[in-house]
């Protein structure tokens, strides 16, 4: 826990961005009858009968200090999803970083096994290199920005029916150029000195 707040409190450097990884998934759903729309005098009125068309995985990468964040999503969550998703933080977003500071829960495929089991050893091994990472403690993922955002993000764009792949990967990417555009970010204030006090119960006793 401690590890994950210092590195909470180190100043920006951009050749050593801080970034938050999290996931989770998401229903595919269509509705059966066609939702009538609020008017004057009238609520809003939704069936309550659904058809699931399948879920979806959602990558949320969040880089706190500069208000940014990446949206991602897949058909699955397999180990190669997350090799991609680091491919793309390493190639894609951040090119030019000596190192990236990847704050991430310890789910099983969160981990640099999963770079070797979908790249070759050269990839995989440049890759991973690239990696300075954290691991949230177990049973402590509210440590990781990146699930505020997914709250966020689940709130505010997918509360609402959406009945394919490809209109999740629409909407949510409106939903990130928004929210970046409005250089919306964590106001993170919990220290290492909190933890000390407000969670000592959780420290070993000597």
């Amino acid at each position: 826990m401690e590890d994950t707040l210092e590195v909470y409190h180190r100043p920006y450097d951009r050749k050593y961005p801080l970034v938050c990884l999290d996931e989770t998934n998401r229903q595919l759903i269509s509705e059966m009858r066609k939702t009538v729309p609020a008017k004057p005098g009238c609520n809003k009125h939704v069936d309550y009968e659904y058809r699931r068309n399948g879920v979806v995985d959602i990558f949320m990468m969040f880089e706190p200090l500069k208000a940014r964040r990446h949206v991602k999503v897949t058909q699955q969550r397999t180990r190669k999803d997350f090799a991609e998703c680091i491919r793309d933080l390493v190639d894609v977003h951040y090119p030019d970083a000596e190192k990236i500071v990847l704050v991430m829960d310890n789910l099983n495929t969160h981990s640099e096994g999963s770079l070797y089991e979908a790249f070759e050893p050269a990839e995989a091994r440049r890759l991973a290199e690239k990696l300075e990472i954290h691991h949230t403690p177990k049973h402590g993922s509210w440590l990781n920005m990146a699930e505020i955002e997914i709250g966020v993000v689940s709130r505010q764009c997918l509360s609402k029916y959406i009945e394919t792949k490809e209109r999740m990967i629409s909407e949510v990417a409106a939903w990130e150029h928004q929210r970046n555009k409005a250089g919306a970010t964590v106001d993170w204030q919990f220290t290492t000195a909190d933890a000390r006090i407000k969670l000592k119960h959780l420290y070993p006793v000597i």
